[in-house]
């Protein structure tokens, strides 16, 4: 039996999502909070062994609420958002700085259309998160930091686009990939982040907002610069062409997912080759890992971030596991490599 926490300050919706998970035999709702000061509190009497967390709410919001529970009885949480909001799809990606997992939207009305299939993510994602083992975190103030000279020196083909593929755990490790690089990067990148749809916009103006770096959400043929990265848009596969174009297709899901890393990666190997760089960060999954081995294959540098700091170890475990990498490494020493790749 799953054991979920239900978090939100709207009697309407913590109604709502409490009916949604008790109409599965596997999952009870055994508390719901109307605010962040009793989420903590519930969250170390009952031991849940999930939290969905609304964001916006009076007295301590989710953010803080996310944060003490990661730091006091860590617990895998989800964030549960509208997406009719910019600036609240913004703040749940800061809960994610906290330690949350996902994003999912709020269930419509139960007389919507979308009803049953939007109710099915809320409870796949409670049956799939549920599984993953977080850590304490402790408080912590953002800082520098001192990141280790590393050993490859860019030979042969100089690289042309850096193209990055993330899932569960990935947008606070791009953001720290992002800090950590000069916004006059002179190279594109171009990211491929599993993601309920209706959060990627929301996802672009957190990462640009919080990091300085240019980020935007592309449209097909567009041209790309350098100093910028380009996020993948929802529901539709993006490539990129060897004149450093945006090409989108509306080409059947990979690993039941669209856009899929694994088409950014083989478009990137057959149209860059050895100009490009492929980075493979934390993930479920195996999506990615063969076609990163098929980038390296073509000549491009291929790295892959480590177990110790990825929330899971699936996408980047399965690369290491079939030679797909030329190096394993920490998100600070990622972005460290790509200066020095870069030039």
């Amino acid at each position: 039996m799953i054991h979920v926490l239900v978090v939100d300050d709207s009697k309407v919706s913590r109604d709502l999502l409490s009916g949604i998970l008790e109409s599965e035999p596997d999952i009870s709702v055994i508390g719901t909070a109307s605010n962040g000061t009793e989420a903590v509190r519930l969250a170390k009497i009952l031991t849940p062994d999930i939290i969905t967390m609304d964001i916006n709410m009076p007295g301590m919001d989710g953010f803080e609420a996310a944060r003490q529970i990661m730091e006091e009885s860590p617990v895998p949480i989800i964030i549960i958002s509208g997406v009719d909001n910019l600036a609240e799809i913004a703040a749940s990606f800061r809960v994610m700085e906290a330690g949350a997992l996902a994003i999912l939207p709020k269930p419509p009305h139960p007389t919507s259309q979308e009803f049953p299939v939007k109710s099915q993510e809320i409870i796949n994602a409670i049956r799939t998160y549920v599984e993953i083992k977080v850590i304490r975190r402790a408080r912590t103030h953002r800082q520098k930091h001192n990141i280790p000279d590393l050993t490859i020196i860019p030979k042969g083909v100089p690289p042309r686009l850096i193209a990055i593929g993330a899932s569960t755990g990935g947008p606070p490790v791009i953001q720290t990939i992002l800090r950590l690089l000069d916004p006059k990067f002179p190279l594109p990148l171009v990211l491929v982040q599993h993601m309920s749809p209706g959060f990627i916009h929301g996802f672009a103006e957190w990462l640009s907002e919080s990091t300085g770096f240019r980020v935007k959400v592309p449209e097909e043929n567009e041209k790309l610069l350098p100093g910028v990265l380009y996020v993948a848009p929802d529901n539709i596969q993006t490539g990129v062409s060897s004149d450093l174009r945006i090409l989108q297709a509306d080409a059947p899901p990979e690993h039941n997912l669209r856009p899929s890393v694994s088409y950014l990666f083989r478009s990137v190997a057959g149209n860059i080759g050895p100009a490009a760089v492929g980075v493979l960060l934390t993930g479920m999954g195996t999506d990615g890992s063969q076609e990163l081995l098929g980038m390296r294959k073509r000549g491009a540098i291929t790295l892959i971030q480590d177990r110790a700091s990825s929330i899971v170890y699936g996408m980047p475990g399965e690369a290491m596991r079939i030679g797909a990498a030329s190096l394993v490494l920490s998100p600070e020493e990622i972005a460290q490599e790509l200066r020095v790749l870069a030039g």
